[in-house]
């Protein structure tokens, strides 16, 4: 294996290298950058031409410019980068650190969202195979897919944001909004939940009765003006979400794994209720990190100390209970600061720009002022994505249960719940461990847009000014960053699939 690394680490440095130096030659013969100054009518334009000329080498041969940038971003390696000056004399390393943060940020959580649910709709379309919902997810992929970015972003400004906006002064919902809501729900749960038609009016009508009920609730308290999970809650939430990561893993007959996973539970709930008071007015982020490390520790203690013959199921099942904990929690603190935060930003959904400027308040004020940020352009970018890892999953999963294998594993009397996620799901992640590279790639590309039209101030706005003027120096800084993510990623996904089929790595 660490042969295998060695030798996608290697290829992939040497990919950087050249493309580096194929896009520094496009370029530097896009345009002329000293243009603007030619035509100006500045008595000082020879002297400021001559600054420039200075400043950026133009007087060196191409190939001696190529060679001083990257020495500067091969210095990057010991943490001493020094990726120039713009044309306009920044520092280009000020100028990326602000910018990187951005559109990192943006894609990384657009990928991760877009990953998790992508697959999950993708592992339901193939086991409801030709059903209603299949056909819907399926039409919905395709509509997804084939959206311009840039159109989708505008729709989600007006609708999303500037009507949203509109309607949270009030935060009403009339009679055949809910009614309306509750029946596409109920009418997408019970197609998905598949089958006989009796079931199917069962669980539509329970469904839909059960929104309702619940729609009509908020409307009632103005929930969506002063939301919160609370403890009760939270304490169900938690319970839930225990029972529903037993079910998926190993089944209530395990008691181990059951023991494991009840003690994180446990220990979470308790731990949580202790400490709320303190996170709601004394958060940072290195204390959500240490409590975030201490769930997960525990979540390991458990498994290894309670699962016995199966402690490594034991201990993944707690793992992703104290995960799914952690999320219940932070989304209870977010959403008990949401009514403070509407007192201070009446219009919450902005539609452009990454943060408030000059904005100072609390901790989680700050965090949801970045949420409601990032909140519209993520979506642009994961609706997209989705509809890929949906489509790729439901075929690798189709072509993995129509194995063998897996007719031999059904006639053998294993459940069905064991038969998807023991034997079929782990094989049918294998081809999405390359596609998951691939669509970051794309993902950062489509960033540029994303970004021009939500008015981020990421990399892709470095390119676009640095491509615009002619100015190597941003450009380069562009690929250095979103040119290693995207090789990191499939250097990644090389390994991955070599963890997943060791065969790969012989």
């Amino acid at each position: 294996m660490l042969k295998f690394i060695a030798k996608r680490l290697g290829i992939s440095l040497a990919i950087l290298v050249l493309g580096s130096l194929l896009l520094y030659v496009l370029v530097i013969n896009s345009g002329d950058p000293l243009q603007d100054l030619r035509e100006s009518n500045d008595p000082n334009r020879e002297n400021r031409i001559r600054q420039r000329i200075e400043n950026m080498g133009l007087d060196m041969p191409w190939y001696e410019r190529y060679w001083d940038w990257l020495t500067g971003a091969s210095r990057c390696l010991v943490g001493q980068c020094d990726l120039g000056t713009a044309i306009n004399g920044q520092s280009v390393n000020a100028l990326v650190a602000t910018a990187a943060a951005s559109t990192l940020r943006l894609v990384v959580l657009a990928s991760l969202l877009a990953i998790v649910i992508g697959v999950i709709l993708g592992i339901i379309t193939a086991i409801r195979q030709y059903s209603g919902f299949d056909y819907g997810v399926t039409l919905f992929a395709f509509i997804a897919f084939s959206l311009p970015v840039f159109w989708l972003g505008v729709l989600l400004k007006h609708y999303a944001a500037i009507e949203f906006n509109n309607w949270i002064v009030d935060a009403d919902l009339s009679w055949p909004v809910i009614l309306a809501v509750a029946a596409v729900l109920a009418f997408i749960l019970q197609a998905a939940l598949g089958g006989d038609l009796k079931r199917r009016l069962i669980t539509f009508a329970a469904v839909a009765l059960g929104i309702v009920a619940i729609l009509t609730y908020f409307d009632l308290v103005t929930w969506f003006r002063r939301p919160a999970i609370g403890i009760p809650v939270y304490v169900l939430g938690v319970i839930g979400a225990a029972v529903l990561v037993i079910v998926l893993t190993s089944g209530f007959h395990n008691q181990r794994v059951r023991n494991a996973v009840a003690a994180t539970a446990g220990v979470a709930l308790v731990g949580y209720i202790a400490v709320r008071g303190f996170l709601m007015t004394s958060a940072t982020i290195p204390i959500l990190l240490v409590c975030f490390v201490a769930a997960i520790a525990v979540a390991v203690a458990a498994g290894q100390l309670l699962g016995g013959f199966s402690r490594r199921q034991a201990t993944l099942a707690s793992v992703v209970t104290a995960l799914l904990a952690s999320l219940l929690a932070i989304a209870d603190l977010l959403l008990s600061n949401w009514s403070g935060y509407l007192k201070e930003q009446p219009r919450p959904i902005p539609t452009i720009g990454s943060a408030t400027p000059n904005y100072e308040s609390t901790f989680w004020m700050h965090s949801l002022d970045a949420l409601t940020h990032i909140v519209l352009p993520t979506v642009t970018l994961m609706l997209i994505s989705i509809a890929s890892y949906t489509r790729y999953t439901r075929a690798s999963m189709l072509d993995v249960l129509n194995q063998d294998y897996i007719r031999t594993a059904r006639s053998k009397g294993i459940s069905e719940r064991k038969v998807i996620t023991r034997h079929a799901l782990r094989n049918s992640l294998i081809p999405l461990a390359t596609i998951v590279a691939f669509d970051f790639a794309g993902l950062i590309g489509g960033a540029v847009i994303t970004e021009t039209v939500f008015g981020w101030q990421g990399m892709g706005n470095l390119f676009r000014t640095g491509l615009a003027a002619v100015d190597p120096a941003p450009v380069m800084a562009f690929y250095l960053v979103t040119g290693t993510a995207a090789v990191t990623m499939n250097m990644l996904a090389d390994i991955a699939y070599a963890i997943l089929d060791p065969r790969i790595a012989r």
